[in-house]
């Protein structure tokens, strides 16, 4: 092995051909926190206020998951939304210290650096709820579009501050707004409303070297198009809901896959052989490795255990058939 875990991932975003299958089990990427920004996860579980001042708690049965706090509703009516935002003020913040302190876990020469932010739906939601997010899009759209041209420029200043002072590998533009199923509103709407955003940021990305990993989680395939159009270079989750064979036909050489196992099946149980297993691990590997642009996402529960022996057989696998599948 001649490359890093980070170049070898970097070479698979960009469509090349990697030294080795990147995976879990050869870790090549950190996240920095942002306190003015979404949380993905609170590890001590202590409430988080954000720049915009909404508190998302989490808790251990979420596996620390953060989540906007239940019930409290900072807009409750859109119209009104300018006497309710309150964005904090940061004038005079040591930008360049802050990410200093920041930086400092990350071993740079072996993990990309990743920055994430562009989560326009989930913060509509998290300032509304999410009944009224949803009531808000359809019924007051341009209030709604003001409302986070506000915010965007929040959302940019914070990020090209990390730009600047980070210079991150790699950008996740970390938007949920889909469910397992179905998408939470309609492509017509997300081009409208959401997508201009979006690109705002991957914009900012793309202009500062970052290579773009687009977050979307549930049924997400209709907005493919879009990404590639805004230049992303890979999905993460892409869940089995989407139709991962088909997507793989169209878009394989243009977008890095990271995932299509389907981690809430049957192996995330305990019900299950070690031969059902590996049948499933080959089928899913044959499928979605050739060509490249593939990152493997497989595991198998039971979750929680430790040691756990089904995913040792994952583990067993992956170094065995799948780390080397290009060579």
């Amino acid at each position: 092995m001649t490359l890093t875990p980070k170049e070898n991932y970097l070479r698979t975003l960009r469509g090349e051909i990697p030294e080795f299958v990147p995976s879990m089990f050869n870790p090549h990427m950190m996240p920095t926190r942002e306190e003015l920004l979404t949380p993905v996860n609170l590890p001590d579980g202590k409430p988080f206020v954000t720049g915009l001042g909404v508190t998302y708690v989490a808790s251990a049965d979420l596996n620390f998951g953060a989540m906007p706090e239940p019930g409290n509703i900072i807009i409750d009516d859109i119209t009104k939304w300018r006497d309710k935002l309150k964005i904090r003020d940061v004038t005079g913040r040591d930008w360049e210290g802050y990410y200093k302190k920041a930086e400092e876990p990350v071993d740079r020469a072996n993990l990309c650096l990743v920055v994430d932010g562009g989560d326009y739906f989930l913060t509509l939601v998290s300032l509304m709820g999410f009944e009224g997010a949803l009531l808000a899009l359809y019924e007051e759209p341009d209030e709604v579009i003001a409302l986070l041209t506000e915010i965007s420029k929040f959302y940019l200043m914070v990020t090209k501050q990390q730009m600047k002072y980070l210079k991150p590998e790699v950008y996740i533009l970390m938007d949920d707004d889909c469910a397992y199923r179905a998408p939470f509103f309609s492509l017509d709407i997300y081009r409208q409303i959401f997508k201009p955003f979006h690109k705002l940021h991957c914009d900012l990305a793309l202009e500062n070297g970052c290579m773009i990993l687009r977050h979307d989680c549930g049924k997400a395939e209709q907005f493919v198009e879009d990404w590639l159009e805004m230049g992303v270079a890979s999905w993460n989750p892409f869940q089995v809901s989407n139709d991962c064979k088909a997507i793989k036909q169209k878009y394989g050489d243009r977008l890095t896959l990271e995932g299509g196992w389907d981690s809430q099946g049957k192996f995330s149980g305990v019900e299950y052989s070690d031969d059902e297993l590996i049948a499933t691990l080959e089928e899913y590997t044959n499928t979605l490795a050739p060509g490249g642009r593939f990152v493997f996402s497989a595991s198998a529960g039971p979750f929680g255990q430790n040691p756990n022996p089904k995913q040792e057989v994952v583990k067993k696998f992956y170094e065995e058939k799948v780390r080397y599948y290009y060579g």
